[in-house]
């Protein structure tokens, strides 16, 4: 895969008090990374969503956050590839997984939604699957009737930590991502995730 990344979306919930939740893992990448490159987020209401540009390695990338909640960030999507015809192969989304154990981290070029209600309703309304996303893993409370109370609670400590030094790996590999070295980004990746379990159970 070569296309070139132009859009990273991270999906979340606005306001703060979700503002620490899982629910909400995909703005905090969008954070982190808006503030290594000295980024600051702006209120686009064409947009349903907060706004930053960032240059990374010569490429202009727009970042956005969703203020519509996940379960409709379809609606702040659509506007911004429409807006910018940003084909769906260029625009990165990035968000919780419960099915990944807190801390892990996995890239997935396309496919279905999961069972993800953020991913169903971008789905939905772009009328487009093929968007490349990078899964957050905050992991599961075991029963699904438990979940929703889950994904809008704060992670513990422990929890929270390996999921920042997850992102930690990703935003080192984003820039790759952006040039279009996505075999190249999602093995290194895939590679760092296998050596953090192999640690954590030795």
């Amino acid at each position: 895969m070569a296309t070139l990344l132009q859009a990273i979306v991270g999906l979340g919930n606005p306001g703060p008090r979700y503002e620490y939740t899982r629910h909400n893992a995909g703005y905090w990448l969008l954070d982190r990374l808006a503030a290594d490159f000295g980024a600051s987020f702006r209120t686009e209401k064409k947009m349903r969503g907060e706004l930053a540009s960032v240059a990374i390695g010569g490429q202009k990338v727009w970042l956005l956050k969703p203020d519509t909640f996940v379960n409709r960030s379809g609606e702040s999507v659509q506007a911004l590839t429409s807006y910018y015809r940003l084909a769906p192969e260029s625009v990165l989304l990035v968000y919780d997984e419960l099915d990944l154990e807190a801390g892990d981290l996995r890239f997935k070029a396309d496919g279905g939604h999961g069972g993800h209600n953020g991913l169903r309703d971008i789905f939905s309304r772009t009328g487009q699957r093929s968007f490349p996303r990078l899964r957050i893993g905050i992991g599961h409370p075991g029963h699904r009737d438990q979940v929703t109370g889950y994904v809008l609670g704060r992670p513990s400590a422990v929890d929270r930590r390996a999921i920042e030094e997850a992102m930690d790996k990703a935003l080192q590999l984003i820039p790759q991502y952006v040039n279009g070295e996505w075999e190249k980004a999602t093995h290194q990746l895939h590679t760092d995730m296998r050596g953090s379990a192999g640690r954590e159970t030795s």
